[in-house]
């Protein structure tokens, strides 16, 4: 049957190689057979760079290669924590880069996809924190860093994200359901998929007179998760990490 798969999330790194088998046999087992694979931002725990060419990326960019070089097409929007990944990587996986905010046809359904990030207004803090990185002059300065000190700056600042984020309410760092309504106007469209808030659901509201629908995917820390659309809607599921 014709089908999709949406991921995001992942936040793959060297300590937890459980996620990456997860990841691993997705890829392989289930993503192959797929007419296409979008990845909804923060893959990777951390990216620094693109010239970051150790092993467990080399990992992770050849599972990416061998998927498209067996044609199926693989589309990826940045998150917070891998906004850097850039051409370099995508030629090297064959996958395709999109704007932070993109529509698609799904099965004849438009359907805005992003990250999600952009639409929790309520974080104040992360908000500025995210206009100052995504500046193009402060990250072209930031690579042109030895790589040791580009992972010793992600290390900290994700130290210190997790110990803000231990301070935030649940609603501060959920989406901002009018900046959800203004999106959705904006782009002209009654379906959005996105990542971010790490709270898989699937929302459905009526306004003006119109159906909306919101799926959120799930991150992969206690296990996969894995949106399957088709031409008659779409499943969000999840994957067992013990499966082998």
């Amino acid at each position: 049957m014709p089908h999709t798969l949406f991921i995001a999330d992942l936040h793959l790194s060297p300590s937890r190689l459980d996620i990456t088998d997860c990841f691993l046999r997705f890829m392989a087992r289930e993503a192959i057979h797929a007419d296409a694979l979008y990845v909804l931002g923060d893959l990777f725990e951390a990216w620094v760079g693109d010239d970051d060419h150790s092993p467990f990326h080399q990992q992770i960019k050849t599972a990416f290669a061998t998927l498209t070089q067996q044609g199926v097409p693989v589309y990826f929007i940045h998150g917070n924590r891998d906004f850097l990944i850039g051409k370099r990587f995508a030629r090297q996986t064959g996958i395709t880069l999109l704007d932070e905010h993109t529509c698609i046809d799904l099965y004849g359904t438009p359907t805005f996809i992003l990250h999600g990030d952009t639409l929790c207004l309520a974080d104040a803090d992360y908000q500025a924190f995210r206009r100052k990185v995504h500046q193009r002059w402060l990250q072209q300065v930031f690579l042109c860093l030895p790589l040791v000190l580009r992972r010793r700056i992600a290390a900290k600042m994700r130290a210190g994200s997790a110990n803000a984020n231990q301070q935030k309410s649940s609603t501060i760092m959920d989406v901002t359901p009018q900046e959800v309504q203004r999106q959705l106007d904006k782009a002209d469209v009654r379906h959005m998929i996105h990542g971010h808030t790490h709270r898989p659901h699937v929302h459905q509201w009526r306004d003006q007179g119109h159906d909306y629908q919101r799926i959120v995917l799930g991150d992969w820390y206690q296990h996969g998760s894995v949106l399957v659309c088709g031409p008659q809607g779409c499943d969000l599921q999840t994957r067992d990490f013990s499966n082998s």
